[in-house]
């Protein structure tokens, strides 16, 4: 959906778009397995800049939800994980904040996203507060024994018999002095 300024001129615009899985593309790491539901409302924001300036920014407002498939960080077994999200967001024309001279960048200014031509597509703000939403890090369990180093079998669903590790040998002369320490 193309959220055009000149719609946004004579008023805003309310959204509700539901897309199927694989109709916004997360990456190969991430998997849609629902619904993405989105809604909200979009509005034009106009922004003196000196008196004769104004800028149209596109304020972009609403929540999301779906359920999304990743992998564990240890094990790389696929992990179903609910995403919602809220979002107010501010996207400004490209090029408006270009010049010559660097100037510091404030907090706020730092959360402005840009929009090229007429407008705004809005598949393109719902991937990035999806991808915004995903935890780094996810386990399909709390003692999730990850892959083993060696031979990569997953060691949750069957154990492997390969020798632990010895250790750096680099690190030695460390374990010696640790060990003259304790005792």
């Amino acid at each position: 959906m193309l959220i055009e300024l000149a719609e946004l001129e004579l008023h805003p615009i309310d959204f509700q778009e539901e897309f199927p899985p694989d109709a916004i593309d997360l990456g190969e790491d991430v998997r849609q397995l629902t619904l993405l539901k989105a809604s909200g409302r979009a509005q034009l924001v106009e922004e003196h800049h000196g008196k004769r300036n104004i800028i149209q920014d596109i304020r972009l407002n609403g929540e999301l939800a779906t359920r999304l498939e990743l992998l564990c960080a240890r094990c790389l077994e696929p992990v179903a994980q609910d995403v919602t999200r809220k979002f107010d967001l501010l996207y400004r024309p490209l090029g408006t904040d270009a010049g010559n001279e660097e100037l510091s960048v404030t907090v706020a200014e730092a959360e402005v996203g840009y929009y090229q031509g007429d407008g705004l597509l809005l598949e393109d703000a719902i991937r990035e507060q999806v991808l915004l939403a995903v935890p780094l890090k996810v386990v399909c369990r709390e003692d999730c024994k990850g892959l083993c180093p060696t031979c990569g079998k997953n060691r949750n669903t069957e154990p492997c018999s390969c020798a632990p590790p010895l250790g750096d040998p680099r690190w030695s002369a460390l374990k010696d002095i640790r060990e003259k320490l304790e005792h």
